[in-house]
């Protein structure tokens, strides 16, 4: 049953990470002359969101829910980017917003197991990316409900490591997540909010207390921190209505990119910060100097990630030990 079960998981990332292939080929396309598909063209932003990261997040959410219906988000969500690149945007679009229906009723039902303000965020997030994938399928903008869902399930998790603070602090956090869900309706004021949430982060994460850690520690600190300034600048772009390539991506992959370079379940290496330093680097060029340039260095940055990622991974297992991830932020 064990074996079974890592074999279907092992399955759905290899869907999520077709996804994300495509996903970044159609990026790429979209400055360079690249051959891509129809299909990795057009619909990058729901390859990268849904298909990529609906798979993880969904599949993270089902694990620690542990019902089996759960898993029908992941699997809509894999499919889902398969079924895009087949050329049937519609029938993929449709298993998307399935998928976010799925994943929002499972973070329901974690509400209702544990009632607090960290599930409730989980499931206000599970409903901005469900009003996104169907704004999307029929043909309205979409992206700000997904700004939502990031910020909202990112938030929610670093409220986690945060939630021995003051009734009063959380209650802030409280007013910035009610605000952020409706403030998709108002780009302009999703950019103030998205501000003030990573001024709570700056302020309320316990990052700023492991930045004189070493290892694993120290190196999640500054992954995360990076990306609540990324959170920033997103913010007061679009709070201000400039940039909007720039604004995008700093939050899609200065912020939420740099939470995966966070969070990922890795033994530490030095060399991780190869991977990090060249993401935010080009993504500072890509803000500042060259869009095409600096998409090069994020697909680079991506690219080197995974390919030191799998490496670690590889060499704990090829060594005998038993794959450790150092306690961090």
């Amino acid at each position: 049953m064990v074996l079974a079960f890592w074999r279907w998981r092992v399955l759905l990332l290899m869907l999520a990470f077709v996804s994300l292939v495509f996903g970044i080929a159609g990026g790429l396309a979209r400055l360079t002359p690249i051959p891509v598909s129809i299909g990795a063209l057009a619909l990058h932003g729901p390859l990268m969101v849904s298909a990529f990261f609906g798979t993880l997040i969904s599949l993270e959410r089902a694990a620690a829910l542990e019902r089996a219906w759960a898993y029908a988000a992941p699997v809509c969500a894999g499919l889902a980017g398969v079924v895009l690149l087949a050329g049937l945007p519609q029938e993929g679009l449709a298993l998307m917003a399935l998928a976010a229906a799925i994943y929002t009723a499972a973070a329901i039902a974690a509400v209702r197991r544990r009632a607090s303000l960290e599930t409730g965020t989980v499931a206000g997030g599970g409903l901005a990316w469900l009003v996104g994938n169907l704004a999307v399928l029929i043909g309205f903008p979409a992206v700000p409900w997904w700004i939502a869902f990031f910020a909202l399930t990112i938030g929610s998790e670093r409220l986690e490591r945060s939630r021995e603070r003051a009734p009063a602090v959380r209650m802030s956090f409280l007013l910035i997540a009610s605000a952020l869900f409706a403030a998709p309706l108002m780009p302009s004021f999703l950019g103030v909010m998205l501000v003030l949430l990573a001024l709570w982060l700056f302020a309320f994460d316990v990052a700023r207390g492991t930045l004189r850690a070493d290892q694993q520690p120290r190196y999640v600190a500054l992954c995360l921190l990076a990306g609540y300034f990324w959170l920033a600048a997103g913010g007061v772009l679009m709070a201000l209505s400039l940039a909007y390539d720039a604004a995008l991506h700093a939050l899609f992959l200065g912020f939420v990119f740099s939470m995966v370079f966070a969070h990922a379940p890795l033994p530490y290496s030095r060399l991780l910060y190869l991977p990090l330093v060249l993401l935010h680097g080009s993504l500072a060029v890509r803000v500042l100097v060259s869009r095409e340039f600096g998409a090069w260095g994020n697909a680079a940055a991506l690219a080197l990630f995974i390919a030191l990622a799998a490496a670690l991974v590889l060499s704990r297992a090829w060594s005998g030990r038993p794959k450790r991830s150092a306690p961090g932020p």
